[in-house]
């Protein structure tokens, strides 16, 4: 049996990339001697001839950083929604399951070193995280930026190969894909419920 099941692949680069538009805060993972480390991170897209690079930024002191020197193979998860499938939202007999959006993105890192190019990248991304309908603009002589630009370590990542990674009950029939889709649309009311749980349970670990 192939896996992942090919009906949960999603062919199309363009669909792909317009999650990763939509959803850019990204899990970039690295290894190196054996070690895992994960950061979550926003990262912008950007075209060339193939799948395009990716433009990020870490604070220096991010032990992920000390992977960058020799290890610059990486990969990128982005997520989409995704919801729990209790087998009662079916019209048929089926087990539980959950349906989510994601893609993964590998590539080449390479550090950027130049000071003003990561000053630009940093106006750019966050002209493209404002929207069509900007309601602030990263300025270039903002103060706040020349002093913490000494503390963000910039990067880009060639992107060598992407996958969709779409499970949204394509294997059942038509009519369970849509009831699916529903309990998925559904979800709003729940995260408000769960973002309000989430500040009122949540506890800062001191200084130490």
């Amino acid at each position: 049996m192939a896996y992942p099941p090919p009906h949960h692949q999603e062919e199309q680069f363009e669909n792909a990339l317009f999650l990763v538009q939509q959803a850019p805060l990204a899990t970039l993972i690295s290894t190196k001697d054996n070690e895992v480390l994960c950061t979550h991170t926003p990262l912008v897209h950007q075209a060339n001839n193939e799948f395009g690079v990716l433009v990020g930024h870490l604070d220096k002191f991010n032990p992920q950083c000390q992977h960058f020197a020799t290890a610059r193979e990486v990969t990128c998860i982005f997520h989409g929604p995704d919801v729990y499938i209790s087998p009662s939202v079916y019209s048929t007999t089926q087990l539980p399951t959950w349906n989510y959006f994601k893609v993964h993105m590998k590539g080449t890192l390479t550090l950027v070193n130049d000071r003003e190019a990561i000053k630009q990248s940093l106006i750019d991304m966050t002209a493209f995280l404002e929207g069509n309908n900007p309601k602030y603009t990263l300025e270039a002589d903002n103060p706040r930026m020349d002093r913490a630009l000494e503390y963000i370590v910039g990067f880009r990542i060639e992107v060598t190969h992407w996958e969709g990674k779409y499970k949204i009950s394509q294997d059942k029939r038509k009519t369970d894909q849509l009831l699916a889709k529903e309990a998925l649309l559904d979800q709003g009311e729940a995260y408000t419920s769960l973002i309000e749980q989430l500040y009122s349970h949540h506890q800062t670990k001191s200084a130490q």
